[in-house]
């Protein structure tokens, strides 16, 4: 089993950077893909971004690709995402989850531990 708490959520102008963390717990964490998702107000929650167990592939959103950044420290079972270039419609709760399939995918349903998610607020 794996337990999941974010952190680095808050409010940031556009244009602006966060970078949020992902701590699990459990001794397995290596053996998981671990994704980001995001839930913005009356929307369905969303695939963020996705990155292998060992950290060597990732996938992300269109609508973050190339702002957003998804790493894993498995020594010390952290995941990150860095978001640069903020955008009012970035604004949403962030969820961590981890998929015990291994491989990166963006479908809610295969991950099996979710956070409690962290808010992003970014002011135009």
């Amino acid at each position: 089993q794996v337990q999941l708490v974010e952190s680095g959520g808050g409010l940031v102008q556009a244009g602006g950077s966060l970078r949020l963390a992902c701590a699990a717990s459990g001794r397995t964490f290596s053996g998981y893909a671990m994704g980001w998702f995001r839930q913005a107000r009356g929307k369905e929650r969303e695939f963020v971004a996705a990155i292998s167990r060992s950290g060597a592939d990732t996938s992300y959103a269109s609508s973050v690709k190339g702002r957003f950044t998804i790493s894993r420290d498995n020594a010390k079972k952290m995941v990150y995402l860095q978001m640069n270039s903020l955008k009012p419609e970035d604004t949403a709760v962030y969820y961590c989850a981890a998929a015990s399939t291994g491989w990166i995918t963006a479908t809610t349903r295969q991950y099996d531990y979710w956070g409690q998610g962290t808010q992003v607020t970014v002011s135009s």
